[in-house]
């Protein structure tokens, strides 16, 4: 029997399942294929989730769920544990803060937003990358990575779509 009006956020709904996805999401990219010589791509599947959180609305919740993602990919990668979990925090930090401003804007202007994300949390690693080994990372590493990455922002389009009326709070 379907109920009439909106639902509360259920926090596995829109924290859970998108958490599993970039877990297998990373995991699959990250086997060690090759095709015709080229390895596989390695977006940060993360980012379009952190980016969604951030947008649908505040949580106590969220930043665990960030933090949980990033020590996933330090471990996966073989990354210093919470490498990876500042470089989530902080796009999580700015999109929250400008979070208002995002409100009924257009597609575009997001994914402007979220490319801005990206470039933060990929310009955190690449400097603390710098800091920790005293050696600067491949500059066109780093750029196919963010160009992988800011190509997923349909995801985080569809997950904002379809949780951000979902919290009957903000009604």
């Amino acid at each position: 029997m379907s109920k009439g009006g909106a639902q509360p956020l259920a926090p596995w709904r829109w924290l859970g399942v998108p958490m599993l996805q970039v877990v297998l999401a990373t995991f699959l990219l990250a086997l060690p294929l090759r095709f015709w010589g080229l390895s596989l791509p390695e977006p940060v599947f993360a980012l379009p989730v952190v980016y969604a959180w951030a947008v649908i609305r505040p949580s106590m919740l969220a930043p665990v769920g960030v933090m949980l993602m990033g020590f996933y990919l330090d471990l996966l990668w073989g990354n210093p544990l919470g490498f990876w979990a500042v470089c989530l925090l902080l796009p999580y930090g700015l999109v929250l803060s400008g979070r208002a401003m995002l409100a009924g804007q257009s597609r575009l202007f997001m994914w402007a937003w979220y490319s801005a994300a990206t470039a933060l949390a990929l310009g955190a690693g690449y400097i603390f990358t710098m800091l920790d080994t005293q050696n600067a990372p491949s500059p066109v590493s780093v750029g196919w990575q963010f160009l992988a990455t800011v190509v997923l922002y349909p995801f985080a389009d569809r997950l904002i779509d379809l949780f951000e009326d979902a919290d009957v709070r903000v009604r």
